[in-house]
């Protein structure tokens, strides 16, 4: 039970995990897959009422076939409120939301919310970060929190 317990909250505290929504083609290969842009939804694992979606760039040809390839650091971000919004007690000040690897070794992209209490707006920074070499690649989305059906 001590081993399951902290198990279970790691589980817990991990970022979400995104839907594919759709996939649209930008460059037709002969050999292996096509270039593609794709659209993923993911709801904030820590603020129900809140959803955001993210294109990127996926690459093609036989090395994104197999999963060598390395995506590049172009995408987009939009964040909505779906839903009334429910602010947990202790909100971390910066969070990783949404984290995919976009190479097979050293590139990420990672979606870090952060809390604007004055204004009362969640911003959704997406950012892509290569260990060896930072990428300055970013994307950012606002959600003011906001009343949801007489709520």
């Amino acid at each position: 039970m001590k081993i399951i317990a902290p198990l279970l909250l790691a589980i817990l505290t991990l970022p979400a995990c995104a839907e594919e929504i759709g996939c649209v083609t930008t460059t037709w290969k002969l050999i292996g897959a096509n270039h593609r842009i794709c659209v993923q939804a993911f709801d904030d694992p820590k603020v129900p009422g809140v959803t955001c979606h993210v294109s990127q760039a996926k690459t093609g040809g036989l090395k994104g076939s197999f999963g060598l390839a390395e995506d590049p650091s172009q995408f987009s971000l939009a964040c909505r409120q779906i839903g009334p919004i429910t602010l947990p007690q202790k909100l971390p000040r910066d969070e990783i939301v949404f984290s995919e690897d976009t190479s097979l070794l050293f590139k990420e992209t990672s979606i870090h919310r952060t809390y604007d209490e004055k204004r009362k707006v969640l911003i959704y920074l997406a950012i892509s970060r290569k260990i060896i070499d930072g990428a300055p690649a970013n994307s950012i989305s606002t959600v003011p929190i906001q009343p949801w059906g007489g709520r």
